[in-house]
């Protein structure tokens, strides 16, 4: 149960992407609770684009052999503790949600889809960030391998947005300073004034 409730500020400016998980595995209940309210994602004409593919509890070990078979295709061949340290990267999260989106043949739609999804993804992280759990959204090659994406259930003319990990933490990365508004914004029709000069 959420207790934190932080608002909406506190969240975006708080939140960070965590890449050390503790290994706490993250309650299945929690991580419906946070997709259930995420889903209220702008998404146009009310599409809902997506489908999630999600490993918490009892999935993370099928999903650690294929993310292991997939990324360390030799393990087989190689010392125990060496495969233990590499795949400590994906055994270390509480819980994974594979956000996928129909490939629609027409730009326009396609890429609507894919902005919806991203602000579903956003909207996910900054709930969980309230629940107190962190999370990281990732975008590695292997989600694009078609035996990686046969397993985990992607149908052709499907695409993964992203792996977004989820899990607790023991230290909170610190935030990186971030652009601000005069650096990134030009008000409309300044570039008209200058050329006027």
């Amino acid at each position: 149960m959420n207790e934190q409730a932080l608002t909406v500020r506190e969240a975006i400016i708080g939140r960070r992407s965590i890449k050390k998980f503790n290994g706490q595995p993250v309650d299945r209940a929690d991580l419906l609770q946070i997709i259930d309210d995420a889903v209220w994602a702008p998404n146009h004409q009310n599409r809902e684009p997506w489908r999630l593919i999600v490993a918490c509890g009892k999935e993370l070990q099928r999903l650690h052999e294929l993310l292991r078979n997939t990324t360390i295709p030799e393990w087989r061949t190689l010392p125990e503790e060496e495969v233990e340290k590499r795949m400590q990267k994906f055994t270390t999260p509480g819980g994974y949600v594979f956000v996928v989106v129909p490939e629609d043949p027409r730009q326009k739609e396609r890429l609507e889809d894919f902005a919806a999804a991203c602000a579903l993804i956003q909207n996910m992280m900054l709930l969980a960030w309230d629940y107190g759990i962190g999370s990281c959204w990732k975008t590695p090659e292997f989600l694009d391998n078609p035996t990686f994406r046969e397993k985990l259930g992607v149908k052709l003319g499907e695409r993964i947005v992203g792996m977004v990990q989820f899990g607790y933490f023991d230290e909170l990365p610190k935030g990186k300073e971030r652009k601000k508004s005069d650096e990134i914004v030009t008000f409309f029709g300044s570039h008209e004034d200058e050329n006027e000069e």
